[in-house]
């Protein structure tokens, strides 16, 4: 990675709140280190999310000249003396959402962190969408300051694809899903997809015990793997013939991109961030939102034509090694940073 024209120093204030925004803010402060930019964490509990006044707001690091933060951190966090970098991540306030929140999630998200969110957009010097879904989104249900769109970046060197072997006779065709397991993500359409797909076909999922409510009325070809570190789910992409993801919004599905990077074709839904990942008749194909029967005929098309799978097996790692590179994540950063530096020593 090139080194930028002038090294900034950047921190960040984040809420440990255990989602996919903890492995953004570690893989990005990493990735900042290894090429020489000096940056370094402070973790705030999660009730600093919901009960802010509850936590004691840290200091900036006096070696600090940037403050990066997501949307979510309540504006109490954030330091008055830096200019600040803040990441759009979710798409959360997207009306379409809506019948698949309960009434306290919708009203938690529209009374408490919509209005957080537009102070930090406000207050941002640089405010970055993961995704143009998320960018159109915000300017549409927050506030329409400027925005630009970095995608998320994953470890090519750690996802990587792997030759399969040839597909042996009567061995189904194994379906993978990973995900957090909510209706968002569309596991309630994971039964009625296996259902119609019948013999033949398996699905493993990742869901652990918050599945185990569900797993009763399950069909016989799905099967639980369980919540899995990186290196089982590298593993189990692998091993799999291609990658389910009925997912209903994405700000950005990481994980899509992350089953792309190991060579599985992705059968995900047509809407939200989705397309931006998963080009239609290349590295997968496309569902119409909620259509079982569209994923079920999917996945057939997949397994009765291995010349379309190997092909799109073999496309699906270029494209995320040229667009989702966790290096070309990196760098897009820390030349934002550079400028915000280098503009804020021109003001002093």
């Amino acid at each position: 990675m090139n080194r930028v024209p002038q090294a900034p120093a950047v921190w960040f204030p984040a809420i440990r709140a255990n989602t996919g925004t903890d492995v953004f803010t570690r893989r990005l402060c990493d990735g900042l280190s290894a090429c020489g930019i000096r940056a370094e964490i402070t973790w705030l509990p999660h009730r600093a999310e919901y009960a802010p006044w509850s936590v004691p707001v840290p200091k900036a690091p006096p070696w600090a000249t940037v403050a990066h933060v997501n949307t979510w951190l309540h504006p109490r966090f954030i330091p008055p003396h830096l200019p600040v970098v803040a990441t759009l991540h979710h798409s959360v306030h997207d009306p379409a959402l809506r019948p698949y929140k309960g009434w306290l999630r919708a009203a938690y998200h529209r009374w408490w962190i919509a209005p957080v969110e537009r102070r930090v957009l406000r207050r941002a010097q640089r405010v970055v969408a993961v995704s143009r879904f998320v960018a159109d989104m915000a300017c549409r249900t927050l506030d329409d300051v400027p925005m630009e769109v970095i995608h998320n970046g994953i470890d090519v060197g750690r996802f990587q694809h792997l030759e399969r072997q040839q597909r042996r006779p009567g061995r189904p065709f194994r379906l993978l899903f990973v995900g957090s397991w909510m209706t968002r993500k569309g596991v309630d359409l994971l039964a009625p997809i296996m259902r119609e797909l019948g013999d033949g076909f398996e699905l493993h999922y990742t869901g652990g015990a918050a599945a185990a409510a569900d797993s009763p009325a399950m069909p016989p070809n799905m099967h639980d793997i369980g919540r899995q570190s990186t290196d089982g789910v590298v593993a189990a992409m692998q091993q799999a013939d291609a990658f389910l993801f009925p997912s209903r919004s994405e700000g950005l599905p990481l994980v899509a991109a992350e089953a792309m990077a190991c060579g599985l074709p992705v059968i995900a839904t047509r809407g939200s961030s989705l397309p931006e990942v998963v080009e239609d008749g290349v590295t997968g194909l496309l569902c119409a939102r909620d259509d079982v029967g569209a994923f079920a005929t999917a996945a057939r098309r997949l397994a009765d034509d291995p010349g379309l799978a190997a092909t799109m097996s073999a496309a699906a790692p270029v494209v995320t090694r040229r667009r989702f590179d966790l290096a070309v994540m990196v760098e897009s950063y820390a030349t934002m940073y550079a400028l915000l530096a280098g503009q804020a020593n021109q003001r002093r």
